[in-house]
């Protein structure tokens, strides 16, 4: 979040910073400030550090992930990413010059190592009238990468949702890990906990904890707490990036050895985690960074963390980073400098700038950072000073004004700090603001909350894409098609389907492939030189369990043969319900057979036809009675008792639950009515029919466009409560009239003209669908009725 965008002059410094400094520090560490150039993708100095045969950690950044085999042949993979365009290697000087002849690689470099960089303080920002108009960050994370949290400290106490740790291994370094089982990674419960393992004993291991405290503990009931942290509602996602060091080498001299370091390939793999978080459904605001090396007098563009600091903040995560303790007037840290980063630096409680704080023109915010108490591992604590304390101050501001201002975007947030916040001056004349929590709450009236879109099971793209002709005894350039996916638990599922319709002359010619968020690559159809047919209508299905669910999936053509051209005209991605209970149960004789399935994710109400599949054998059919209960206690009788023989049913049933509950625990009992027969039921599934539209069409002036999806196979009828979410820009709302029409060509008024200014609907409207058919083609229909403005659609579900 620089202010100002210079040209990249990198600087780097002789002494790595710290992000924290003891309570009775007086002064900043020594630093030593030079420039270096960056045509090369190599950065200069690694050249020299390889000369005399050694080996040296890099960071290679590629133009894309395809990009990466050819990149890691350059030396020794020590650390890669599942979603990022890079690789941590090991290299020596014919590595570093193999890296420097590849067209694909951005840049090359070292991956260097960083330090860990209240009661007083949150009255001074305001917190304490944000939290007593009930805005305590209620309902969003934030991730402390760092050194560990204590996860049971009281401070702290059951608001740890997420751990993970990334605490490289690597004898060269003198480098052993910190991660609960001792292991380079780990992911889940006692991944980075600091209070206990290697980290317990370590000094310096009590600056995560420190961290998180500021920006999210609460001391409500605790003797000798503070009273809170900033935001004290916020969930917490512990990461842990640093590792344990024995050599003094590395910690400054042997009295400090062991010490804690983090490697910047360890950093990058925590950012990363927390974006796959993010997109599985974490409500992260912000990363906090306190931590930090090298110093930038502008803004370095070249930082291998840029890369997932603004794949961070396209999702509307702010990696807020502390500005670094050197005192400096007119430079901060690494990686402060990143431009999409949000650079902090240090005040007193009277709102002097601290002496040891960097500041000048890249920083971008001030907050407390003098003698802050906080939580320390043991239960304790205690009174830490730096821009490390400043920074969570900020983290925790964001969650808050996230719950006060939910329908506003990263950068807004991030403003309205800025401009609400006091300025403070240095001795340059350059002021920063020092963030004021109570007045941003304060500042504006929220927008109103825009509806949220309905989760779908079906993503469409109907935007054309030319496939271009392979040239003569060649390969065409492959095109991508994109669809986002957002709130499937977990990853993908086994039989993930992919529908594609393309125009080709002769379709042998080509191949298709789909590309997950992670960048797997999916094979759906190889190029044939022995069919000769025309398009290609076809579903495709693919086990992709492997992959993350959530995030950009794209659809790659490629035209392996010259003659002909094609088109792509549709493409839909199709997710089974993973509401399922495959564990197979015997339907007592003239008994009841229960069983459940768990619903989560689903907002509201349940659909209206819910889809109920069944799968039971039996030697009397007829005997059975299927009676589903939702949630809330509401029951549907599925399938009544009759005279059909013995046998399978494998049915779906189509049932209006329009008036019970999504969420919760369903349960299907199988009744047995008659004795002398028995069976099984052998699984039973939940479907919640919603199909969504990604495809973006203009609106056109005083004019209409549509944009549509197709349900097919669904049972059952029509509810009164069919949803249908409309996402729209237009220049003046008031121009647009919004219709549905439904597969029977009935068109149904959903918004008319009139007094609307312009900007963004995003709305949920609801239509009594009750006698109308249910498959078919679901069109929006936009229209423009006056002249003088124009826009676009950008979203259309339909959900049952």
């Amino acid at each position: 979040m620089k202010r100002r965008i210079w040209t990249t002059v990198a600087t780097a410094m002789a002494v790595v910073t710290l992000g924290a400094l003891p309570a009775h520090a007086d002064g900043p560490a020594d630093t030593a400030v030079a420039t270096t150039t960056a045509d090369d993708p190599v950065d200069a100095p690694l050249y020299d550090k390889a000369a005399d045969g050694s080996t040296v950690r890099v960071i290679v950044v590629t133009e894309n992930r395809d990009d990466l085999s050819s990149a890691a042949s350059a030396g020794e993979t020590v650390m890669s990413y599942a979603t990022l365009p890079m690789v941590t290697l090991r290299v020596d000087k014919d590595g570093l010059d193999e890296l420097a002849a590849q067209d694909g690689v951005v840049s090359v470099t070292e991956d260097t190592l960083a330090e860990p960089t209240l009661d007083e303080s949150i009255p001074v920002i305001g917190a304490d009238h944000a939290i007593k108009a009930g805005k305590t960050g209620k309902g969003s994370a934030i991730a402390v990468i760092d050194t560990g949290v204590a996860t049971n400290h009281p401070f702290l106490a059951g608001r740890v949702v997420s751990e993970a740790c990334f605490s490289p291994i690597d004898a060269a370094y003198g480098a052993t890990s910190l991660c609960g089982n001792g292991a380079a990674t780990q992911e889940g419960s006692g991944a980075a906990n600091s209070a206990a393992g290697a980290c317990a004993t370590m000094e310096g291991c009590e600056h995560g904890t420190h961290v998180a405290g500021i920006a999210a503990g609460d001391g409500t009931g605790i003797a000798g707490a503070p009273a809170t942290g900033v935001a004290p509602d916020a969930d917490i996602v512990a990461m842990q990036v640093f590792s344990k060091f024995d050599s003094a080498k590395y910690c400054g001299t042997a009295a400090a050895t062991p010490c804690v370091r983090s490697f910047t390939s360890a950093q990058i793999a925590a950012l990363e985690k927390v974006w796959q978080l993010k997109q599985g459904g974490t409500p992260i605001v912000a990363a906090n960074l306190s931590l930090g090396s090298a110093s930038y007098t502008s803004a370095c563009t070249k930082d291998a963390r840029k890369t997932a600091i603004d794949k961070l903040f396209d999702a509307g995560v702010a990696t807020v980073v502390a500005a670094g303790n050197n005192g400096l007037a007119t430079a901060v840290n690494a990686p402060a400098c990143v431009p999409n980063a949000v650079s902090v630096g240090a005040t007193t409680d009277d709102d002097e700038i601290a002496s040891f704080s960097n500041r000048g023109p890249l920083l971008d915010l001030f907050a407390p950072g003098n003698g802050i108490i906080s939580s320390v591992p043991g239960g304790g604590y205690d009174s830490l000073s730096g821009t490390s304390m400043a920074t969570p101050h900020v983290t925790g501001a964001l969650a808050v004004l996230r719950q006060a201002y939910p329908a506003e975007g990263l950068a807004g947030l991030v403003s309205l700090l800025a401009t609400t916040g006091k300025p403070v001056t240095d001795e340059a004349g350059v002021s920063v603001p020092r963030i004021d929590v109570g007045k941003a709450v304060a500042a504006v009236d929220p927008k109103p909350e825009a509806d949220k879109k309905p989760r779908a099971f079906q993503v469409d793209n109907d935007k054309d894409i030319a496939i271009p002709d392979a040239p003569t005894g060649g390969i065409g350039t492959p095109v991508t098609s994109p669809l986002t996916v957002a709130e499937y638990p977990g990853n993908a599922p086994k039989n993930l389907k992919a529908f594609v319709n393309v125009t080709h002359a002769y379709r042998g010619d080509i191949k298709l492939e789909l590309l997950s968020p992670s960048g797997a690559t999916y094979l759906l159809k190889s190029a044939s030189a022995t069919d000769g047919a025309d398009d290609i209508v076809a579903e495709f299905a693919v086990d992709a369990s492997a992959s993350p669910a959530n995030g950009v999936w794209k659809l790659r053509m490629t035209d392996t043969d010259d003659g002909d051209a094609g088109t792509l005209t549709t493409w839909s991605l199709i997710f089974p319900t993973p509401f399922e209970n495959t564990t197979a149960k015997t339907v007592p004789d003239t008994g009841t057979v229960p069983s459940t399935i768990d619903v989560t994710g689903i907002d509201g109400n349940a659909a209206g036809p819910l889809q109920v599949y069944a799968n039971i054998t039996h030697t009397k059919i007829g005997d059975l009675r299927l009676v589903l209960t939702s949630p809330d206690g509401k029951s549907y009788t599925l399938k009544p008792y009759g005279s059909e023989a013995g046998g399978t049913l494998q049915t779906t049933y189509g049932v209006d639950a329009t008036d019970a509950v999504a969420n919760g625990t369903w349960t299907l009992k199988v009744t047995d009515s008659a004795t002398g027969s028995t069976g099984e039921l052998k699984g039973w599934s939940l479907g919640f029919p919603s199909y969504e539209n990604q495809t973006v069409k203009a609106i056109p002036d005083k004019n209409y466009t549509e944009i549509w999806t197709k349900t097919s196979g669904l049972s059952g009828v029509g509810s009164a409560k069919l949803q249908v979410y409309v996402h729209v820009e237009h220049e003046y709302l008031g121009d647009l009239k919004i219709d549905l029409i439904a597969p029977d060509g009935s068109m149904h008024l959903l918004k008319d003209n009139g007094e609307q200014a312009g900007g963004t609907l995003k709305k949920v409207y609801t239509l009594d669908a009750t006698d109308l058919p249910v498959n078919g083609w679901w069109k929006l229909r936009v229209d423009d009725v006056a002249t003088g403005d124009t826009g676009t659609v950008n979203n259309f579900v339909v959900r049952f």
